[in-house]
């Protein structure tokens, strides 16, 4: 058995089990890791390039007192927005056939490709001044009417929008869908009960 000196005395004692460590308690200082924290934040804010909304710039024509045009029931292309991505389209007034597609690019932009050919058949290319670079430049006579259902979504007129960018249609108009062509997509084998009269009110509305 171990013995240890005794400071008192000089004798040595014999102490079995009586050893005790001192503890210590433990303490993390955390206000370096602090500092850090704010300088990562800090350095991540100035360094991060932030995301930027993707908006579409749409030039819109100054309001005139009298901005109804009379155009060829040839140059007019009709776009109706409807329910699950479905995408309905008819061809002038007298005698319209609808039909329906998507927004694929055999879809919508297929139908304003062929239109754009037949447009471009019958009555060339129109000659026009680029307000940009004000050149001499050419483009279709194709007239795109585009119209959203109550039953459409925010996303589908952003991708019609995106199909006239993509296929350079220079003329298009956003206007509300009347009745008859809501009865038109009801019904398609009924036809178009939608006069040219009553087109021209409803776009003067």
């Amino acid at each position: 058995m171990a013995g240890f000196p005794d400071s008192s005395n000089g004798t040595s004692r014999t102490t079995p089990g009586n050893i005790r460590s001192k503890k210590r308690s433990t303490r993390v200082d955390l206000t370096p890791m602090v500092d850090l924290a704010f300088l990562l934040i800090t350095f991540f804010m100035l360094a991060t390039t932030l995301a930027k909304p993707h908006i579409m710039a749409l030039v819109m024509p100054e309001k005139e007192k009298d901005a109804s045009i009379e155009l060829p029931q040839s140059k007019v292309l009709t776009i109706l927005l409807g329910a699950g991505n479905k995408v309905y389209w008819y061809e002038g007034i007298e005698n319209a056939a609808l039909d329906s597609t998507d927004y694929s690019a055999s879809g919508l932009r297929q139908v304003i490709l062929e239109k754009m050919k037949r447009v471009q058949a019958k009555w060339g290319l129109d000659t026009y001044t680029d307000v940009k670079s004000l050149e001499e430049k050419t483009g279709s006579h194709l007239n795109v009417i585009i119209k959203p259902t109550r039953a459409s979504s925010f996303q589908n007129l952003v991708d019609a929008l995106d199909e006239m960018a993509v296929c350079r249609v220079r003329y298009y108009v956003l206007l509300d869908i009347s009745p008859q062509e809501e009865a038109f997509i009801a019904a398609p084998s009924e036809g178009l009960r939608f006069t040219t009269k009553q087109q021209l009110e409803a776009a003067l509305r």
